[in-house]
């Protein structure tokens, strides 16, 4: 069972949540600083990370599965947001430039499936970012948290799957080192717990973020990878003033 937009917003609207966007949207503006011109669509619950790019975009929607629950967005101006079947957007083929997915690819039924309908909707040079729980941090077991729920991931798990969905990984990163606690102590001390966990502990980041490109071409099988990823260039983290591009 999804947990339901109520639950998100709150969560989101909450100090711990906040720390939670603050790092991810590091980690995502570091790969696509803006959407200038382009086609952008947001799958799951995506709305914390999408209003940094509704100034520069050219269209910017918001696709949630019908179990989240109905929400407005945006809040201001026209409402961009559809509820929709997981696997079967209300959506034409080839228009979106930049896919977000956040709180979906965890509790989707057929992760697959789902994947390939975001592929179909995806312009021909399209780039994906998914973010979802890292298998290997706290956040996977807080179950006060969205983060708690459904299947976490591995970054070997997910780029398998982004792989078997022809998408090319193209970048990674970890990111939310900070324990999933409200304990006001840590929660003031988010940012400085974030750069000390890039750099001492990489791996338990509570959340993987993998950017991906469309692949149009059928490419031959390949054998489960076991090893760890890295072959794929890092997402960088964020200055403080200006972020860096992936590529």
């Amino acid at each position: 069972m999804r947990v339901d937009s109520e639950t998100l917003q709150a969560f989101y609207a909450s100090a711990l949540g906040g720390v939670v966007q603050r790092q991810a949207t590091r980690r995502l503006a570091a790969a696509w600083p803006d959407a200038a011109g382009r086609d952008m669509l947001g799958v799951g619950f995506a709305a914390p990370y999408l209003e940094r790019y509704r100034a520069s975009a050219r269209r910017v929607i918001a696709a949630a599965p019908a179990q989240h629950g109905a929400q407005a967005w945006p809040r201001d101006g026209k409402a961009a947001l559809v509820l929709t079947e997981e696997a079967r957007l209300p959506l034409m083929d080839a228009v979106f430039d930049r896919v977000l997915i956040a709180h979906a690819l965890e509790e989707a039924a057929n992760p697959r499936a789902f994947l390939r309908e975001i592929w179909r909707v995806m312009a021909p040079e399209g780039r994906l970012i998914v973010i979802a729980a890292n298998r290997s941090g706290l956040w996977a077991r807080a179950d006060q948290t969205p983060f708690g729920h459904g299947r976490p991931f591995s970054r070997t798990q997910l780029a398998d799957l982004l792989d078997d969905a022809m998408f090319l990984r193209v970048a990674s990163a970890r990111a939310l080192y900070a324990p999933p606690w409200s304990w006001g102590p840590l929660l003031k001390g988010a940012d400085m717990i974030e750069r000390l966990g890039e750099t001492l502990w990489p791996a338990f980041g509570g959340l993987i973020l993998m950017e991906a490109t469309k692949r149009l071409a059928a490419e031959p099988p390949r054998a489960p990878s076991r090893a760890p990823l890295r072959s794929a260039q890092p997402i960088p983290a964020a200055k403080t003033d200006l972020p860096t591009r992936v590529r």
